[in-house]
């Protein structure tokens, strides 16, 4: 199957690309990241246009294209959270001895902007694209959202790697309301889940009867729910998982942005993350 596996190699590409891309942008001097904001705006609406328009027509080129317009889509939110524009009402750090529903409360503060933006954007493309043949960007949107919403939640309820390095010098503060356990309950739900669901397209596409444009777009979408299950398989993994993008976690060309004010110095909170 040909088909199949240059979808999957694009699948794999763009992932680690375009996810370098995005952190590379935000670690470029301010000058540059507004105008990267404005480039990735423009595109993520042209590429929101593309996603409805190819939608109507189940072809294996319309795939590709839903395809890569859903990840310009969600690079747009990836960027916008990691340069700190869209992130939440709450800019400061845990604050000292908060835990339970008031630790919950304030972290979902502090995502709280972006979270809505997600969904907004991501009920927007369900009512757009419903009922039509092609629905692999809308899918491939939903996987992003649910998998990324399941890691947030894991790295609140802990996990061995906490990926401290993906975060920016002014969104350092959010490490606070990470957890670091070597597993939690959620973890294994989540990916015993996605793996159902993963082993139920693969059969889709392993269909004699199914059409190039279905295999193509089922495998596209199938991808990248599988480097999610490993994105949270490495959560709990003894090695960490930048390695792959050590070539955009440089450091910024000017001096970095100030971080938002703390509740209290980060590195008493540090202190009290290796004591959880």
């Amino acid at each position: 199957m040909p088909d199949a596996a240059l979808a999957a190699l694009f699948a794999v590409f763009i992932w680690w690309f375009s996810t370098g891309l995005v952190l590379l942008l935000d670690r470029m001097p301010d000058g540059a990241l507004r105008w990267g904001h404005w480039l990735s705006s423009a595109l993520a609406l042209t590429a929101f246009a593309a996603l409805v328009l190819s939608a109507g027509t189940s072809s294996v080129a319309h795939a590709y294209c839903a395809f890569t317009s859903a990840l310009l889509v969600w690079g747009w939110h990836e960027l916008s959270f990691l340069s700190g524009w869209i992130t939440g009402p709450r800019k400061t750090a845990l604050s000292a001895g908060a835990a339970g529903w008031q630790r919950f409360g304030e972290s979902v503060q502090a995502i709280l902007w972006h979270e809505m933006a997600i969904a907004a954007v991501g009920i927007a493309l369900i009512a757009a694209t419903w009922g039509q043949p092609n629905q692999v960007g809308t899918l491939t949107f939903v996987v992003l959202w649910v998998m990324r919403t399941s890691a947030k939640l894991n790295l609140y309820l802990g996990v061995r790697n906490l990926s401290e390095e993906f975060l920016p010098p002014h969104l350092s503060y959010l490490q606070t309301y990470f957890r670091r356990r070597w597993m939690n309950p959620l973890l294994p739900v989540a990916v015993l889940g996605a793996s159902a669901v993963l082993a139920s397209w693969l059969m889709q596409a392993a269909d004699p009867a199914a059409s190039p444009a279905s295999i193509v777009g089922t495998v596209l979408v199938s991808t990248m729910l599988a480097l999610a299950i490993v994105e949270h398989l490495l959560l709990v993994m003894p090695f960490p998982s930048t390695a792959l993008w050590r070539w955009a976690l440089r450091q910024r060309a000017d001096k970095p942005r100030p971080p938002p004010r703390r509740a209290r110095p980060l590195e008493e909170h540090d202190d009290l993350l290796r004591a959880r």
